[in-house]
């Protein structure tokens, strides 16, 4: 079974440029309107947050949108009722980002089913231990298909990225550095030669880089040194202050990518 995280892969190496939203915002059924404009304005693939009341590795600006989300009434259930027509709006890679108190609540294998059934490609979930993925996700993610990714930061041991690299598959997420999302910091310079190192390892897993990336300097920045960045709090912003999807996203892509 071919995966499109794989397949993105596959076909392109660098340059790529990954966008975040918060389901169900900045309206509960903003979520597939936002997708569809996304797909036709140059991005290589998307990552739904999914909201939650405590989400620890989002900053403030992620966080008040989870919030928002929590406040229109989505629920991972109602999610997952507005994706069942996600892939006759694109065929771009989509993952989810969640936290695993959620997945428990929803149930687990019913929760693998659901992503594959809707059409998801991969999860991130920052609070899912190695150990604890291996034993009781890691089949479910092969019954159904669905890559689980990890995120590593500067401060990763290398021993700990080749394991996390042999166990997981799609790309690794590199925080830029250890703080929350959407800190808008410069790369700093042990990123760099943290990336250095991780390219003398000869993963098989190709890296991309979040946290901080808020515009076109940083995204060149992140594609120098890996294959392509995630790009979410300012996203964010640009959906609250939009009164026009259609106008307004392709134009945020365009800057983020010229």
């Amino acid at each position: 079974m071919k995966n499109r995280i794989d397949e993105l892969f596959k076909t392109k190496k660098e340059n790529i440029l990954s966008i975040f939203l918060t389901a169900g915002y900045p309206k509960q059924t903003d979520t597939l309107e936002i997708i569809k404009q996304l797909d036709t304005s140059g991005v290589d693939m998307i990552e739904i947050g999914i909201p939650y009341s405590d989400p620890l590795a989002d900053g403030p600006i992620i966080q008040q949108s989870s919030q928002i989300a929590l406040e229109n009434g989505v629920t991972l259930k109602n999610t997952f009722e507005q994706l069942q027509s996600l892939r006759s709006i694109t065929q771009m890679p989509v993952l989810l980002m969640g936290y695993i108190n959620t997945v428990l609540q929803f149930g687990i294998e019913q929760f693998y089913e659901k992503c594959h059934k809707v059409g998801i490609d991969g999860l991130i979930l920052p609070d899912l231990p190695l150990e604890e993925f291996n034993t009781i996700h890691k089949p479910l993610a092969e019954k159904f298909n669905i890559h689980v990714v990890f995120l590593i930061s500067p401060d990763t041991s290398t021993e700990r990225i080749k394991l996390i690299d042999k166990h997981s598959n799609g790309f690794m997420y590199l925080v830029s550095s250890n703080s929350t999302t959407g800190s808008g910091k410069e790369f700093p310079k042990h990123l760099i030669q943290k990336v250095e190192s991780i390219k003398q390892l000869h993963l098989k897993n190709p890296l991309l880089i979040g946290f901080g990336i808020k515009g076109n300097a940083e995204f060149k920045q992140a594609c120098q040194l890996v294959n392509g960045a995630i790009i979410g709090s300012s996203f964010i912003q640009l959906l609250a202050s939009s009164s026009n999807f259609k106008k307004d996203i392709p134009q945020f892509i365009f800057n983020i990518k010229n």
